[in-house]
């Protein structure tokens, strides 16, 4: 098991390098120069263009510039925007409503996609498999801001039962719908790879020998055939979760939410690299950390992955 995690912990150094050099490469290699940008319409003097370069490193070559931006990280510091507030703490400020957000469609999406999909495989073939599978097929198809956009317009502004935007009244009132919108798609994945899994479990040989041999159906299902069964909704929950953590844009923009997600974009938009790359270098060591976890969870689940 040791060699195991180390070998996944190493995986994840790699990915991580070659990840954030994309992201860094991508943002500063960019066309334009931000530092012209911040001074809009009014043209900024050579020496002050100058004195911006150097305290951001831009008169150096990229990958020197990338080398001082992860001796920095090394240290905790993910440096400064364009107008000299830390990155840090920008991203503090926003955190608490990316995770809430985020923790709310994730709880959404286990208490109704994990039913949903037993409810299918231990009905295969009635009414509710199909019910299930259409209303799982809608969910996927509908874009999500489409969905938030729709569900916005019915619940917040003709029937008044929650909040169209912001976050004024704090959870849940605030977060329950976008929430919603967020857990859609994945409430439907979780849905049809819970029925999947299961279909195939319930048909392998030691579900009938624990059949045969007596014991009740619920014994069955609950204690052989869906812990098996668990594994592939582990990658599945593991890795979304580090999706929903990271920072919905979509929806943050659609329900405008201040988190994370917002954060991004409005940097995008605003040219502000040091705060893209700090936000993108924050969100890949999510995905990485999620991933990690899923892993490990793998060698406690599946003894054949740990014993190889």
């Amino acid at each position: 098991m040791g060699r195991y995690v180390v070998r996944r912990v190493l995986q994840m150094i790699l990915v991580f390098f070659g990840v954030t050099i994309l992201i860094y490469a991508a943002v500063y290699v960019l066309p334009g120069d931000p530092i012209q940008a911040l001074g809009g319409d009014r043209p900024m003097s050579a020496s002050v263009v100058r004195e911006l370069r150097d305290r951001f490193n831009l008169e150096y070559p990229l990958p020197q510039q990338y080398a001082i931006y992860m001796v920095n990280l090394l240290r905790g510091n993910l440096g400064q925007d364009f107008e000299g507030e830390n990155v840090s703490s920008l991203m503090a400020q926003r955190w608490p409503v990316t995770i809430q957000l985020g923790l709310t469609a994730w709880f959404l999406q286990v208490v109704a996609g994990i039913p949903l999909g037993v409810l299918a495989a231990l009905r295969r073939g009635t009414l509710w498999d199909h019910l299930v599978l259409v209303v799982t097929t809608l969910l996927i198809s509908v874009p999500v801001f489409v969905l938030g956009y729709v569900v916005q317009l019915l619940l917040g502004v003709k029937i008044h039962l929650f909040p169209v935007a912001g976050v004024q009244q704090g959870w849940p009132r605030d977060y329950i719908l976008p929430a919603a919108v967020l857990a859609a798609f994945g409430i439907a994945s979780i849905a049809r790879l819970t029925r999947t899994a299961l279909l195939e479990t319930l048909q392998a040989d030691y579900v009938r020998t624990a059949t045969a041999k007596g014991l009740s159906r619920a014994r069955v299902v609950l204690r052989h055939a869906f812990r098996n069964a668990l594994i592939p909704l582990v990658t599945f929950l593991g890795i979304n979760l580090g999706y929903l953590l990271g920072g919905a844009v979509v929806i943050e923009e659609v329900f405008n939410l201040p988190g994370v997600g917002q954060l991004l974009v409005t940097s995008i938009q605003q040219e502000d690299g040091p705060v893209v790359v700090g936000v993108g270098t924050a969100l890949v060591l999510i995905f990485l950390g999620m991933s990690l976890v899923v892993d490990l969870l793998y060698g406690v689940l599946d003894p054949r992955i740990r014993y190889e």
